[in-house]
């Protein structure tokens, strides 16, 4: 039943395939406990509860024996990002991956569960409690780079992860030998010294972590986030092995259009919900709604520092119908330095009622502090 899993696996699109025992790891639950006393992904507010579960799999499938992990390569062509545009991580490039994966896995879950002749399985991609990567590891479908990804021989880390967890009791694969070794390219590359060079990240200063919060981005944050608007590939592109491992995704992961890869920063700017949705509703940007990535493109312009876009950042400072929005964009006025950035900020302040937006302009018009790494 291995083999024919694996051949129907990569009959539907998947780049490898592997298989672990579902049970308990002991391991991956320390790992998460101690990650979250931490308050590594303190903006997610994952706990104690969660990392058991995760740890769990026979808390997503009762009587679980065996979980098959799945990786699918979504790496593509580089786009070229012309000036005033924003950065979008790849995988956001085009349609959702969970829906992709999503439809790869329940067609492998329908056919295990017909060659087994009784429903026997569970999927999971990104939607359930489950520890995708460090399962995925055990399985020996890759190792966990020290930029916290999981690293596929032959596919490097750009790749969907999913699970197939199943009452079957299927032979386990062995985990790697592999490591990273003293290679720190990712650890060095960061901007925000989000990683730590020990396998562990503290996702409150991963650029992909701060441009999908819901709440406003630390100040000495934003400066350091450049001009990604949705994500960040920086820790692994420059990635050895995930270098060497080349464009291996499909055409179906190609940019819907320039706009959903490289969006004008001044059209995000502007964006309202049926444009968002229409650009990119299909893509997993879509969740978070337009406000989110308006707040972003606001620091994306900031940081870009072009008084010609000035005028539009005060058009959002007066008129967006969301503070977060209105106080980033505050931000990336004072950022600005202009005299006409700070005569607008003096303006508003005079205008503005909510005490969130009066204190970004209050802050934007004071000193620009230095920037700390």
């Amino acid at each position: 039943m291995r083999a024919q899993i694996i051949e129907r696996a990569q009959a539907l699109g998947a780049g490898a395939v592997r298989f672990t025992t579902a049970e308990f790891s002991g391991e991956t639950y320390d790992r998460m406990h101690d990650s979250f006393a931490r308050g590594d992904f303190a903006t997610w507010n994952y706990d104690d509860t969660y990392a058991r579960k995760a740890a769990t799999p026979v808390a997503l499938l009762p009587g679980a024996r065996s979980i098959i992990c799945i990786a699918v390569a979504y790496a593509t062509k580089p786009i070229h990002q012309p000036r005033g545009a924003g950065r979008v991580s790849n995988y956001a490039w085009s349609s959702d991956y969970h829906a992709r994966m999503q439809t790869l896995l329940r067609a492998l879950a329908a056919e295990i569960d017909a060659l087994a002749g009784a429903p026997v399985t569970r999927v999971a991609c990104d939607t359930a409690p489950i520890a995708e990567r460090a399962f995925a590891a055990r399985a020996g479908l890759g190792w966990i780079g020290k930029h916290t990804n999981l690293i596929v021989p032959k596919l490097g880390s750009f790749v969907f992860l999913g699970e197939i967890m199943t009452t079957l009791d299927l032979a386990a694969d062995e985990p790697l030998r592999t490591t990273c070794g003293s290679c720190t390219r990712c650890v060095v590359a960061c901007p925000t010294g989000a990683l730590r060079g020990d396998y562990t990240i503290d996702a409150r200063r991963c650029i992909s972590d701060l441009t999908q919060r819901t709440d406003a981005i630390p100040r000495d944050m934003r400066a350091l986030i450049g001009s990604w608007i949705w994500g960040c590939d920086i820790c692994q592109d420059v990635c050895p092995p995930t270098r060497n491992a080349g464009l291996s995704g499909e055409a179906a992961f190609l940019p819907f259009s320039p706009q959903s890869a490289t969006p004008k920063l001044l059209d995000v700017l502007a964006l309202r919900s049926g444009a968002f949705k229409r650009t990119f509703a299909k893509t997993a940007v879509g969740w978070r709604g337009s406000a989110i990535l308006r707040r972003n493109a606001a620091v994306a312009l900031g940081n870009e520092g072009d008084r010609a876009c000035v005028p539009a950042l005060v058009r959002a400072l007066q008129a967006d119908p969301h503070p977060l929005v209105r106080g980033h964009s505050a931000w990336a006025l004072g950022r600005i330095g202009s005299p006409l950035a700070v005569s607008a900020l003096e303006r508003c302040r005079a205008s503005e009622r909510d005490d969130t937006v009066l204190e970004e302009i209050g802050a934007a018009l004071e000193p620009w502090p230095p920037i700390a790494r």
